[in-house]
């Protein structure tokens, strides 16, 4: 690990005073993602570009701008952040084939636990654990930032390609360092997010295997 636990603290905190008072905007784009997802099927490209906005914002506000002071490995997480953001727009502006539904399924309950640990349980647990601001964890930096999107591609239709899951899924592995080495145990919740993304795929392979296999016609 090229620095210290008490760098990276820092880093948090210098990043928090300084784009203050962003972490409310950030917040209420969350907030207005949800209520996209329950208005139906005409807001999912509106949902996909705030998602991909708020990966934007992460490679360049935190990555490049701060984390990179510490953490020469910073651009190119920038540059993973970025290419998420280039394929939630590819794939749900352009393509229209991430289509996020409020429903009744059980992946879309794991879904909303996941969100709801992102934006509510996440910092009150950095509080319970005795972190203080601005040298904690805020929404729309990386580790909260990915439960959320993993737990909002959970309320996706699947018709979602596996693409647009391997950054979220790269950095739930990556972001756990924080946890084991530094204390930041609210980060635990990236190994679930990461794991349930994992049984969702299956869950997904499985669906597609038990159709039945259309008949190839004789001449």
């Amino acid at each position: 690990m090229p620095f210290t636990e008490q760098q990276f603290f820092e880093v948090m905190a210098r990043y928090n005073q300084a784009v203050w008072p962003a972490q409310l905007a950030l917040n209420a784009m969350a907030i207005a993602i949800l209520v996209l997802a329950s208005r139906g099927l005409q807001t999912s490209r509106w949902i996909s570009a705030l998602l991909a906005l708020l990966w934007v914002w992460t490679a360049i506000a935190y990555h490049a701008t701060f984390f990179r002071q510490i953490n020469p490995a910073a651009v190119v997480f920038a540059i993973f952040f970025i290419a998420e953001a280039g394929l939630l727009v590819w794939y749900g502006v352009i393509g229209g084939r991430l289509i996020f539904l409020l429903r009744g399924s059980a992946w879309h309950v794991v879904g909303t636990a996941l969100i709801a640990y992102a934006l509510v349980i996440y910092p009150l647990l950095g509080l319970a654990f005795g972190q203080r601001y601005p040298e904690m964890p805020t929404f729309g930096l990386p580790c909260p930032t990915v439960i959320f999107t993993l737990g909002l591609l959970m309320w996706s239709r699947p018709t979602a390609p596996f693409v647009v899951w391997v950054v979220p899924f790269m950095w739930a592995l990556l972001g756990m360092q924080a946890a084991v080495l530094f204390g930041v145990r609210e980060d635990y919740g990236l190994t679930v997010a990461g794991a349930l993304a994992v049984l969702y795929w299956y869950a997904r392979w499985q669906t597609t295997q038990a159709r039945p296999k259309p008949r190839s016609s004789s001449a």
